[in-house]
């Protein structure tokens, strides 16, 4: 088992097993967090697994998370109801709790994926230099402790440290540290492990997530992931981002759409 997976890993408690609605307990693991607020990919790949788990399916198709406060690292249950089973897609609503609160409520719509060829795209992949020839982003003082875990190179032509480029795009390659491949889930956590985009805009504070919706197209292929991430609009102290996600082989795997807050930067000790 990968650390993600084992970060992302629901119990479901004794006597739920057969029942339409049921109670999972979990940890949020504090090493896939940023600056101590666990990461809302992450944690929206938890709610995944046992948005799955209760339907008894093994793919998320589509997710969309309503992030209500942010939980702490450490114990917390995720609280999930069926909803509908169906034979091509059945959907669940699992909702994140800790200290009698609710943190995140998503819809999960899952079912079974594979490696699909493409029968259209408007989005091929970019071209980017090698990972090898492209900037990790902890050379340029961003490095939260998710980045233990998660391996990114940002493309030179879209870093923005320590000149910010004035287009609010980034691309870069991902991939997990321990080595496993990329899985449905490895997905989820891919379209919001990148530096904000408003980072190019100047804007450097925190940029908490309200609403993220990803939609898994097909399982990736092993090797790194190619990310971009781009913003429409930036108004009235909210931004969108826009992911997508191609595999090793360019294969468009995953999309996502999320609105943000732009926030106050962290205070300095």
């Amino acid at each position: 088992m990968s650390a993600f997976n084992d970060a992302t890993s629901v119990r479901s408690r004794p006597g739920d097993s057969d029942a339409s609605d049921r109670t999972y307990d979990v940890t949020l693991d504090p090493g896939w967090a940023i600056l101590g607020k666990p990461n809302g990919g992450y944690l929206l790949a938890l709610l995944g697994r046992a948005g799955c788990d209760i339907v008894g399916t093994t793919h998320p198709l589509a997710i969309s998370g309503h992030y209500l406060r942010a939980p702490e690292a450490g114990p917390a249950e995720v609280r999930a109801v069926e909803i509908r089973r169906g034979r091509r897609a059945s959907t669940s609503r699992a909702t994140l709790w800790q200290g009698d609160k609710p943190c995140i409520e998503a819809l999960v719509t899952s079912g079974e994926l594979a490696m699909f060829a493409t029968d259209y795209t408007s989005s091929p992949a970019p071209v980017l230099p090698p990972p090898q020839e492209c900037a990790p982003p902890e050379t340029h003082r961003f490095a939260p402790e998710i980045f233990e875990h998660c391996e990114l190179r940002l493309d030179p032509a879209t870093v923005p440290f320590p000149t910010p480029t004035g287009e609010a795009t980034i691309r870069f390659w991902f991939r997990l540290r321990d080595g496993s491949e990329p899985n449905a889930s490895t997905l989820i956590l891919a379209t919001d492990i990148g530096p904000p985009t408003v980072f190019n805009l100047r804007h450097y504070g925190w940029a908490p997530t309200v609403e993220l919706t990803v939609l898994v197209r097909g399982l990736p292929a092993p090797g790194w992931l190619l990310c971009e991430t781009t913003c429409q609009l930036v108004a009235g102290g909210w931004f969108d981002e826009n992911a997508t996600i191609w595999d090793s082989t360019g294969h468009l795997v995953a999309q996502s759409r999320q609105l943000a807050l732009l926030g106050e930067p962290p205070a300095k000790d």
